[in-house]
């Protein structure tokens, strides 16, 4: 063959095999790849330096401040550090596998968010939109204004919530503590927890709509059932329940197969028992929150109601493949959940004039807190880095410039004293060998 017919041959192959890749359709066989186990070193963290970590979690279960959690590093997409300490349950003396399923509590909010976000990309809904448009009743909303002889004033709201406001947690919706708490405990809506509520999140949300309010619309950063009612507006623009509609669009995609609002039986021995301080160095088993019996409604309960807000339950490793999906633009294993400007987007500061209440250097995206500037803050991290945490002691984070996800799961109501948040953060960071 000559050169001339030797050219456009090799040039023919080269064109079938290009056809042939741009046509095919992955297999389901292709997903779930993201974040295998990697050596440290391989990724730019040194192995000598997370057994700092290490020492410093089972320290804290041998002195008897935490019952045990997992806690997973990944860095550059490989899972360098997934460690599981301590046990599951104290009393029967069950070690704490990997694979341990958390009340994630406001961790659900994330997930929520991004949910949100779908449905704009999907177009069927804008999150400038009024939240009244999805839920008639938050047309029109009222405000307690506290008066300085005592008690409070009920006011018209100035104008009417939108979207953002419920991502932004600029609504002005708390948890039914704020000045007009006496109607809030009169309508039996406070607190976090609903899992035990034998009525649809939306039939609770329609009712707290007429309650009076903590703040005006985009005034004040106030934290509270803002995603709850996010979760019914995905809803009502989706027409599906938010479970159904999560499993859909997030978590079946992510491979989250682990996440659930309410667990099923089969995996219930994998449930982490939540536990309480009892002086300074010892735990006793939490009660149920609200004052339930037992370890609260997520695998016995009505299964009714699917909090947005404080939800659902899931593993270190499930959540660590939503935030790798983050961290990814929107995508994970070549399946794409947000695009990459709606991911910019969520992680950025919204809050403008309004001042974040807890961290300094800190604002807040859609979802997501989001540090602006470290020297402020005071803690080891990157501007841009975006995270939360859960009621139940639950925290992560991640930190796009170091290519880093952290994931820290335990189960402990209320957190006390213990600085082991502190510790993890600082003892990531210097483990940072590149």
């Amino acid at each position: 063959m000559n050169n001339g017919r030797r050219f456009w041959f090799v040039r023919a192959l080269l064109l079938i095999a290009w056809l042939a890749m741009a046509t095919a359709v992955p297999s389901t066989s292709a997903f779930g790849q993201a974040l295998a186990e990697a050596v440290p070193e391989s990724v730019g963290l040194s192995s000598s330096r997370l057994t700092r970590l290490t020492a410093a979690l089972d320290g804290y279960v041998s002195q008897g401040r935490l019952p045990g959690g997992v806690v997973l590093v990944a860095r550059k997409g490989k899972v360098a550090y997934l460690q599981a300490f301590g046990q599951l349950d104290r009393e029967t003396n069950v070690a704490m596998p990997p694979d341990a399923i958390f009340r994630i509590a406001s961790q659900t909010k994330a997930v929520v968010s991004v949910g949100a976000m779908i449905l704009q990309e999907e177009g069927k809904l804008l999150i400038t939109d009024p939240v009244g448009k999805y839920i008639p009743e938050f047309k029109e909303t009222t405000v307690a204004v506290p008066k300085p002889e005592g008690g409070y004033d009920v006011v018209k709201a100035k104008r009417p919530i939108a979207i953002r406001d419920l991502l932004t947690h600029t609504a002005g919706i708390g948890y039914g503590s704020g000045p007009a708490r006496d109607k809030w405990v009169e309508a039996g809506i406070t607190g976090w927890y609903f899992a035990d509520r034998d009525e649809p999140i939306a039939a609770t949300v329609a009712r707290m709509a007429a309650l009076p309010f903590d703040a005006q619309p985009g005034e004040s950063y106030v934290y509270g059932y803002n995603t709850d009612i996010l979760g019914v507006v995905i809803e009502k623009a989706s027409g599906k329940p938010l479970d159904e509609f999560l499993t859909t669009k997030v978590l079946e995609p992510l491979g989250m197969s682990d996440t659930h609002f309410y667990l099923p039986e089969a995996k219930s021995s994998r449930l982490a028992v939540v536990y309480s301080p009892k002086g300074t160095d010892q735990l006793a088993v939490a009660p149920g929150p609200g004052g339930m019996e037992g370890q609260g409604a997520y695998v016995e309960g009505p299964r009714k109601s699917f909090s947005g807000g404080a939800g659902l339950l899931s593993t270190a490793r499930d959540y660590g493949r939503f935030l790798q999906m983050m961290l990814n633009g929107g995508e994970l294993d070549g399946r794409r959940i947000l695009s990459r400007k709606t991911v910019e987007l969520m992680t950025v500061n919204h809050l403008g004039t309004v001042k974040f209440p807890w961290n300094s250097g800190t604002g807040f995206g859609l979802g997501f807190s989001v540090l602006e500037d470290v020297g402020t803050r005071g803690t080891p991290g990157t501007i841009g880095e975006f995270g939360w945490g859960g009621a139940y002691h639950s925290t992560y984070w991640v930190d796009p410039k170091e290519q880093l996800v952290v994931v820290y799961f335990t189960q402990l109501l209320p957190a006390g004293s213990i600085d082991d948040h502190g510790k993890l953060r600082t003892l990531v960071y210097q483990a940072i060998a590149d």
